[in-house]
């Protein structure tokens, strides 16, 4: 797992850089941005591993018979079963987040994971700009957890690598699939793959609105089948017209530890200190 960060920091630090050349971070960032990318990429590297020990955690104690019950199944269809039931859990997690946005005593979960699509942009930093709560909540670590919790260790450890570099990829500005989904010969038989595995285009959509955005559907990370099954599913002609969300930009600290109303706290504190010394 030390060597999959390890790989995981070199291949997003290759695109990062190489999107700086092609100009891609040029005037995109706001103020705001910076704290928020700062505290989600740093804190987050050291407080997300503390959601899934508190996940593992939850699920030994709900389940104290069962560690270890599967170390015996074959790599491949563990590897399978793990991404199948990842990729199913993670769907439903964060097509709800969508889904329950203004709902009285549910909207936390959209708060949680706003802080994903706040910014105006995509590119491969964005792939790491993560709610500091959001782990607890997340598909993916309780697949991993339970999996990792069930003796199926190894088989965890590539379909973690897979999802981290896939999520990479597919939050990178440079867009190599459109050129491929518009091509005479070639464009059909990607588009036909689209159903089947996330491409760019088809995350890119997700993080946008206007034409060929949509934030309410294109859920997966790795696999599309589910957005197919369950009609969510867009595959795009082109970029989306915006990035990001319609509307106010939360204040960065309600932004970076949402749900948690940090900024709303210490802009009241100040208005009441201001009015104790008028």
């Amino acid at each position: 797992m030390q060597n999959l960060g390890q790989w995981v920091l070199a291949v997003t630090g290759a695109i990062f850089l190489a999107e700086i050349i092609a100009g891609r971070h040029r005037k995109v960032y706001a103020r705001s941005d910076w704290f928020v990318n700062g505290i989600c990429i740093f804190l987050g590297a050291l407080v997300r591993p503390l959601g899934a020990v508190v996940v593992a955690a939850l699920i030994a104690w709900v389940l104290p018979g069962g560690k270890g019950t599967l170390h015996a199944m074959p790599f491949w269809p563990a590897v399978l079963t793990i991404v199948l039931i990842a990729e199913f859990l993670n769907y439903w997690a964060h097509r709800l987040s969508h889904e329950w946005k203004g709902r009285k005593g549910l909207d936390w979960l959209w708060r949680m994971h706003r802080t994903h699509h706040t910014a105006k942009y995509v590119n491969v930093l964005l792939n790491f700009r993560i709610s500091l709560f959001w782990s607890l909540v997340s598909g993916l670590t309780w697949a991993f957890a339970l999996a990792l919790y069930l003796g199926l260790t190894k088989p965890a450890a590539v379909a973690i690598a897979l999802f981290s570099f896939w999520g990479i990829f597919t939050h990178s500005d440079f867009r190599w699939d459109d050129a491929i989904r518009s091509h005479r010969v070639f464009g059909p038989a990607f588009r036909g793959l689209e159903h089947v595995f996330i491409s760019p285009g088809i995350h890119h959509s997700h993080h946008g609105y206007g034409k060929d955005g949509g934030n309410y559907r294109n859920f997966g990370i790795f696999l599309s089948i589910y957005d197919w099954a369950f009609g969510t599913l867009h595959i795009p002609e082109g970029r989306p017209f915006r990035y990001g969300i319609p509307g106010e930009t939360p204040h960065w600290a309600d932004d970076a530890f949402s749900p948690l109303n940090v900024g709303t706290w210490t802009d009241r504190i100040r208005s009441l200190q201001s009015t104790k010394t008028e």
